[in-house]
């Protein structure tokens, strides 16, 4: 697992807002750098392809309470085959997951305590009680606590009254330390270890409906393509591009949109650069976009040339495309995450770059899982020996990055099916044909 996995999403999101600060004091125009742009707002200012988009008809299927009560009984089966007693959850994607509660992150905790048998119980800030049982929905079993009383023995009572204080307790990956070390003091029977095999065992595996959620997400995010490649002009800034992707997604529905734009020897930065670009007659551009419909994640990126490209582009885009495909045909049911990270990096190897993950050449992971994060487990990297099975989504996207030059990275998102890999989209075609 990539060491920078917990808050890549994020940092997508942060780069393409900072950079848009960092450059608005520089930026012509009457539009706020890496700021969306709504549908009603500054229209005139907008290119056409921008200023002419509609929300896309349709929508994905909610996910509804049947489904997520199947999520619950195959968590507790996972519980009681890692002989795990109770899963101490808070807000966050996992949270979402399994309870269908939006709640944000305070410094108040405001807990699920998910036993393996046993109703699931709330541990809730005591003024917060009515609004928690709006959205707890018939789930009885809250427990408040005061302003100057201790949540943490509210949890330590539920684990007495569900046979579990001297049990095994799973802690969300993403639960926080003071939040853990206050349960622990507070249930010191308790032995806590990783949830990670319940959480990612179920996350993991997407159903028909997630599945749906993701499409819709991924289909936006074509459109929001089309319409921001049909602005590429001569001297704009990435900022610029950015704002308009974000303002493409606004205008089409996309919720919680990020852009991460790169022009010329700046898009051999995997992340970004927050150097200030502008383009020019022959620059490569690279467009890493996406949003959430539901809450499921899209993550598309699309590498092209303005203008003419150059023999030398042309020959890293394919040789790029060519480890691409190769990640996608080893994405099997029963292989390994890692050899479909060894069948793309041997592409780019044989082809005199690397080895391994040096530069130039494929200096990260191939892909990572996603879903309702934008980043989650598995991935395709070396070291992560899980096997593939039908509903497991992952970004496939290799990428050559030469500092000094440029970086070319094509990046689709597939889910694994009995009769082999599908991609959400379609992949590009050439460096001059990067949408269908």
């Amino acid at each position: 697992m990539n060491d920078l996995e917990p808050f890549t999403s994020g940092r997508r999101r942060f780069v393409g807002l900072c950079a848009g600060l960092l450059g608005g004091a520089a930026a012509p125009g009457p539009l706020l750098l890496g700021a969306p742009i709504s549908p009603e707002q500054d229209a005139d200012a907008l290119p056409a392809s921008i200023r002419e988009l509609r929300p896309m008809p349709g929508q994905g299927v909610r996910i509804g309470d049947a489904e997520r009560d199947a999520r619950l009984l195959q968590a507790r089966r996972l519980m009681l085959a890692e002989r795990l007693d109770a899963l101490l959850l808070e807000p966050g994607s996992s949270f979402s997951y399994f309870l269908g509660v939006p709640w944000g992150l305070s410094e108040r905790p405001f807990l699920a305590v998910l036993p393996a048998r046993g109703e699931i119980a709330f541990v809730c800030p005591g003024f917060e009680e009515a609004r928690a049982r709006e959205l707890i929905r018939g789930k009885s079993d809250v427990r408040v606590w005061q302003e100057d009383e201790s949540p943490y023995a509210r949890v330590a009572g539920i684990l007495r009254d569900r046979g579990a204080a001297s049990g095994r307790i799973g802690v969300e990956e993403r639960l926080r330390f003071f939040i853990y070390d206050g349960v622990r003091q507070r249930a010191p029977s308790a032995t806590f270890v990783s949830a990670t095999p319940i959480t990612t065992g179920c996350r993991s595996l997407k159903s028909p409906a997630e599945l749906a959620l993701m499409q819709r997400a991924s289909d936006i995010t074509m459109a929001v393509f089309r319409a921001a490649f049909a602005t590429l002009r001569e001297g704009m800034t990435q900022h610029d591009l950015e704002r308009y992707v974000l303002a493409a997604f606004t205008r089409l529905g996309g919720v919680s949109p990020w852009a991460l734009a790169g022009f010329g020897a700046s898009s051999a930065f995997p992340h970004g650069s927050v150097q200030p670009q502008r383009l020019r007659e022959g620059d490569v551009v690279l467009l890493d976009i996406g949003c959430e419909v539901e809450g499921y994640q899209s993550d598309v990126t699309k590498t092209t040339v303005f203008g003419r490209p150059s023999a030398r582009q042309a020959e890293i885009w394919n040789l790029e495309r060519r480890a691409q495909d190769a990640a996608f045909a080893a994405a099997r049911v029963g292989a390994t995450c890692e050899s479909v990270d060894a069948a793309a990096r041997r592409i780019i190897t044989q082809a005199g770059f690397g080895p391994d993950y040096r530069l130039p050449g494929l200096p990260h992971r191939t892909g990572h899982g996603i879903g309702l994060d934008g980043h989650e487990a598995p991935n395709f990297v070396r070291g992560d020996k899980t096997p593939l099975r039908p509903g497991m989504c992952f970004s496939d996207e290799p990428m050559i990055a030469i500092y000094g030059e440029f970086g070319i990275r094509l990046e689709d998102c597939l889910y694994v099916t009995e009769n082999g890999p599908r991609f959400f989209t379609p992949q590009s075609e050439a460096i001059d044909r990067p949408l269908p």
